[in-house]
């Protein structure tokens, strides 16, 4: 077995973990059916890990890496700030759309964790993760396109985490692609409208031209 460095070895797992428990489940994912997929021994992962909760813990930010990532290399300037805005709300559910599996699995996650004592605390960890994420992201498209916002940022972070969590929840159940992308167009605006650029002016926000939003 090839030599690599412990943070890597680290990834490997948790890639491998995802993959499993998105197909099997969290609780009949096992530390033997994990390292079958990475192709490592049993010794290979204990020497990473040292209890589920870590292993856990490791998915959690892993997964919520994968969707920060395509939201931060769209969000560049584009001609206007809610065009830039909803291109970070586009390339994240492009994700959704591709890795159907592994945003079901956030769920899990959370279920799981709040139903086993003394795992509670890794659900609160996954929310305040999402919350920290949105805030980055923020930050970074205050650096790109300078705003102000008409509200604190930690609570559009808050909002913008329940508005996508709820949202893909509810696209993973219905599936209804298009009002989800109208949704999308909502939230957009809704967050264009809590913004002042330097010379005073909010972002411009179309009216909703989409379809009817009952399901």
């Amino acid at each position: 077995m090839a030599r690599m460095p412990s943070a890597e070895r680290r990834r490997q797992l948790t890639e491998a973990a995802i993959r499993v428990m998105a197909r099997d489940g969290v609780a009949r994912a096992t530390t033997r059916s994990i390292c079958a997929e990475a192709g490592v021994s049993l010794s290979v992962f204990h020497y990473c890990f040292d209890s589920k909760q870590a292993l856990l813990e490791s998915v959690i930010a892993a997964i919520t890496e994968h969707g920060i990532t395509v939201a931060r290399e769209a969000i560049r300037p584009r001609a206007t700030l809610r065009e830039t805005i909803r291109a970070g709300f586009q390339a994240y559910w492009d994700h959704v759309a591709a890795n159907p599996g592994e945003h079901m699995l956030t769920y899990e996650l959370t279920q799981y964790a709040l139903r086993r004592p003394g795992f509670e605390h890794l659900a609160r960890r996954q929310y305040e993760l999402y919350c920290d994420t949105y805030t980055e992201l923020i930050e970074q498209l205050r650096l790109l396109m300078p705003f102000e916002l008409r509200v604190p940022a930690h609570v559009l972070a808050r909002y913008l985490a329940a508005m996508t969590d709820g949202l893909t929840l509810n696209h993973l159940v219905l599936g209804d692609t298009a009002v989800s992308a109208a949704i999308l167009d909502m939230i957009t605006d809704h967050v264009a409208g809590l913004t002042e650029t330097a010379d005073g002016d909010r972002a411009h926000a179309p009216e909703y031209a989409g379809p009817p939003l009952s399901v």
